[in-house]
């Protein structure tokens, strides 16, 4: 078994750190945020994601895995760096590499030994050329050092799975040494491996990300033709799904897609292209679309409705997908300012997401409406004259249709993630619009129909 610092305990190094150690290797994660530190080697994750407490808690307990400050310390003898630091989008799309920079250089001025540094964070292509040549201006002792890359394909909420049984890891390396050392770390894991060039790893987690975030944008593209023609997304998507040159994952149409992989990467797989004199017409037209769905509902209800002013607003789901806590480019961050800038009075409801949606809009007024969350949903139902659905939390799923009959003072729908059928909400006397289906309308209303396809103008 080998030596590992991981530098960062965010969603990607935590739980890389997490799992070396369920493998059976000696792990230290290092992090600049003192208190996290401290809360972790209290045995509690400062990330939510399903099965990562119980791992650390096992691990830490039987001394195969510690959490530190003292980066000197953790990297100077370790086998293997691995990096997990965040690489946020700048504003012109572009990632931010100031956090790999810094970490680069604390390698360079601390290791005494050889050692592999593998970056698992996402970066530009080329990237990790530069970090190797950085770390070797910067080298203090006379030590045999390369870099790899190692890209992550988890999903937050299964994490851990994903992890632990992906369906396999991508190594990039420029030696036979740094080659087969990744290999044996990896072993324990019984995952089949492939082994390519830096570049093409860099690459690889780029063209990964950024189909599925088209194969999304297409499915929501086709779900707004549908409600034009009257098609049925859901019937069209179960059609597809047979078709093994497709399959039947991520043809859920919705209100778009976010967290922090999609909406960065197209952005930065686009600014690459631009860098280089190209244009991923695909990917745009995909970030174009995304951006647009996320405000489909919101645009759908203003219709309907003379205004939101002194309207009980209830909103059901506030991170990006369920299972995290995540809200990082999540549908509710663009549609609460509208419905507040309106006069909404919205209830709030998520099992994990409130909190962190509270640092940005605290509870009380805001604007010319206000916000207060609540714990369970048939408080934010009771008297509400509409609802939105943003999350498919399993709590939210299991509010039956008669409920929001009952509970709402007008059981007015609007479900971004297609949850319900249209004939079970039409029988539960409730009027439902959703994303490429026919709304469920009380007689004589009639729906205003206009959108743009975008995916389709290659």
């Amino acid at each position: 078994m080998h030596k590992i610092t991981v530098a960062g305990t965010g969603y990607v190094g935590l739980v890389a750190g997490v799992c070396f150690a369920e493998m059976g290797h000696q792990v230290t994660c290092v992090d600049i945020d003192e208190n996290k530190v401290a809360l972790m080697k209290s045995g509690v994750t400062p990330i939510y994601e399903a099965g990562l407490q119980e791992l650390m808690q096992k691990n830490y307990a039987v001394g195969r895995i510690t959490y530190t400050t003292d980066y000197k310390s953790a990297y100077k003898d370790a086998d293997a760096i691995f990096i997990g630091v965040g690489t946020p989008e700048q504003p012109d799309g572009s990632a931010n590499l100031s956090y790999i920079a810094n970490v680069a250089r604390q390698i360079a001025e601390t290791i005494e030994k050889d050692c592999l540094v593998i970056v698992k964070s996402t970066v530009p292509i080329g990237t990790n050329d530069k970090v190797e040549q950085f770390i070797q201006d910067f080298l203090v002792h006379d030590v045999k050092v390369e870099v790899a890359s190692n890209p992550e394909f988890l999903s937050q909420g299964s994490a851990v799975h994903d992890t632990l049984h992906a369906e396999r890891i991508i190594i990039g390396t420029e030696s036979k040494w740094a080659e087969e050392l990744l290999k044996k770390i990896y072993k324990p894991f019984h995952i089949p491996i492939v082994s390519v060039n830096r570049r093409s790893a860099e690459m690889i987690k780029y063209a990964s990300n950024d189909f599925l975030a088209l194969k999304i944008s297409y499915m929501n593209d086709i779900a707004n033709l549908c409600e034009l023609v009257g098609a049925d997304i859901q019937d069209v998507a179960r059609g597809m799904s047979f078709d093994e040159r497709i399959g039947g994952k991520f043809l859920n149409a919705g209100i778009g897609f976010g967290g922090s992989c999609f909406p960065k990467d197209t952005k930065a797989l686009e600014y690459i292209a631009k860098q280089h004199g190209y244009e991923l017409r695909t990917v745009k037209s995909a970030i174009d679309v995304n951006k647009d769905q996320k405000t489909m509902l919101y645009k759908k209800a203003s219709k309907r409705l003379i205004t939101f002013n002194g309207l009980k607003v209830a909103v059901l789901g506030l991170t990006f997908k369920p299972g995290t806590d995540d809200l990082r480019e999540a549908a509710s961050l663009e549609n609460v300012p509208l419905l507040l800038e309106q006069g909404a009075d919205i209830f709030a409801y998520d099992p994990v997401g409130a909190a962190n949606f509270a640092k940005n809009f605290p509870e009380g007024i805001s604007g010319r409406g206000s916000i207060k969350y609540v714990e369970h949903i048939e408080d934010a139902l009771e008297g509400a004259n509409v609802c939105f659905i943003f999350t498919e939390w399993g709590e939210v799923k299991a509010v039956t249709p008669d409920m929001y009959k009952k509970l709402m003072r007008t059981p007015l729908i609007y479900d971004g993630r297609n949850i319900y059928g249209v004939d079970e909400m039409r029988a539960a006397g409730v009027e439902y619009h959703s994303i490429g289906r026919e709304p469920a309308l009380r007689e004589g209303l009639k729906e205003s129909k206009s959108f743009e396809l975008q995916t389709v103008r290659f």
